[in-house]
């Protein structure tokens, strides 16, 4: 799938001259060295000014056209060429994208989680994200991809972040309503576990001092009044992780890709506090004792614990994505402040991302290209800034060669040239 074409796939969904402008912009995004500001991957991109430095800006905050047809339309690209099961497991986290500047639309002041530790808390300004990521096993192995799929805009006073992310959850199932879907998030999104999301199930981390119960006692014939909702109170799951108790076993678990020896110990509960239905407690224990013990749970009865063990694991993918959304393809820096452009250009990263990933695997497969570093002998998979090198080295090498006599005694140095152009940050 050459990148032209991947990015003409959704060019229908613009009028022409917007085509145009996304397939220079994003284009522009993947090549631009440095600080990727509007006007600078306009001259990128652009370089004869064909367009008007200011049209680029129009097309983000003004432009007529949806974010939402986009995501879809990259959904079934994923779909169609990558291989996924029948039930999609899917990842959802938000992530705040630093911003300066009083009058940039949607933006506030919220925590920072990078920054904040423990009682510390940091505030920054910026937009807060929320994401939603299909998590890809990449046929070279190692640890899961996590591509976009969608995303909201979290603004003080609007939607909460739990009526966000069941928005996008929501309209992926209706892109897709053939599909199952397994979603991972942490424990700031545990309470999902109590909406009805369409044929969707959840794992997630649970309180270390959650009030979980007893399963309700079945019905006794002849018993008068209405069923109990809930048995007896349990221990709080943390009492519940000591070693005291009988049913543990060692498994080996997909730690991000790697196989980790660990102890589980599972028993299904009632969490009445977030949802009437049962839900499946898992305790995983470090079997030399030099973590501490994690709790999770799955609403889905039929996982085994070391599944839900290692689905929580590859949910670390999604923090993968912000840091190189934002150190890679710089979504932090456009400088779009009105209407809708300060929130299409977060979109435009994190879709970019997924586009790369897709050019990648799609055009090299289990035999991807990537360059060993002395300084990182271990390193045994290819990363993103691989997949972007790659991609950025196609692309110039087209651009600087197209329109010229290819001879090999003419391409040493223009390869030379290249390879820095490709690793340029």
């Amino acid at each position: 799938m050459a990148w032209e074409r991947l990015l003409g796939r959704s060019s229908d969904l613009f009028t022409r001259p917007s085509a145009a402008l996304f397939t220079i912009l994003i284009g522009a995004w993947v090549l631009c060295p440095g600080r990727r500001t509007v006007t600078r991957m306009s001259g990128i991109g652009d370089p004869d000014g064909e367009h008007a430095h200011d049209a680029y800006h129009r097309f983000l905050r003004a432009g007529a056209w949806t974010m939402a047809r986009l995501w879809c339309r990259l959904l079934g690209l994923l779909l169609a060429h990558l291989a996924l099961g029948e039930r999609l497991v899917l990842d959802l986290d938000d992530t705040l994208f630093h911003k300066s500047g009083r009058k940039v639309n949607g933006a506030g002041s919220f925590r920072d989680p990078i920054r904040s530790r423990g009682q510390h808390t940091v505030f920054a300004h910026g937009l807060n994200l929320v994401v939603l990521t299909l998590r890809v096993r990449p046929p070279w192995g190692g640890e899961p991809l996590g591509l976009p799929i969608n995303m909201r805009l979290y603004r003080k006073g609007g939607p909460s972040l739990l009526d966000l992310g069941q928005a996008m959850i929501e309209e992926v199932a209706g892109w897709l309503p053939d599909r199952r879907f397994l979603l991972g998030c942490d424990g700031a999104y545990a309470p999902l576990a109590g909406r009805e999301l369409p044929r969707t199930h959840i794992v997630s981390r649970i309180k270390r001092n959650a009030a979980i119960f007893e399963l309700p006692p079945p019905r006794r014939p002849g018993q008068r009044g209405r069923p109990r909702k809930k048995g007896a109170r349990l221990p709080c799951p943390e009492q519940l992780a000591l070693k005291t108790y009988q049913g543990w076993r060692e498994v080996v678990i997909d730690m991000r890709g790697q196989p980790v020896r660990r102890l589980v110990w599972s028993r299904p509960v009632l969490w009445y506090a977030v949802r009437q239905q049962p839900i499946l407690l898992v305790v995983v224990a470090d079997p030399d004792a030099r973590q501490p013990d994690d709790l999770f749970f799955t609403t889905d009865l039929d996982l085994t614990p070391e599944q839900v063990a290692s689905l929580y694991a590859g949910r670390w993918s999604i923090e993968d994505t912000f840091r190189n959304t934002k150190q890679f393809l710089g979504g932090e820096d456009p400088q779009s402040w009105k209407g809708q452009g300060p929130e299409r250009v977060a979109a435009l990263s994190l879709w970019t991302y997924s586009a790369v990933w897709l050019w990648y695997v799609v055009c090299h497969g289990a035999q991807a290209p990537w360059q060993p570093r002395p300084w990182h002998t271990a390193k045994r998979t290819p990363s993103f800034a691989d997949a972007l090198a790659a991609l950025r080295r196609a692309l110039w090498a087209r651009r600087i060669f197209d329109g010229s006599d290819w001879a090999p005694q003419l391409a040493k140095f223009p390869n030379a040239l290249i390879d820095a152009l490709a690793e340029a940050a």
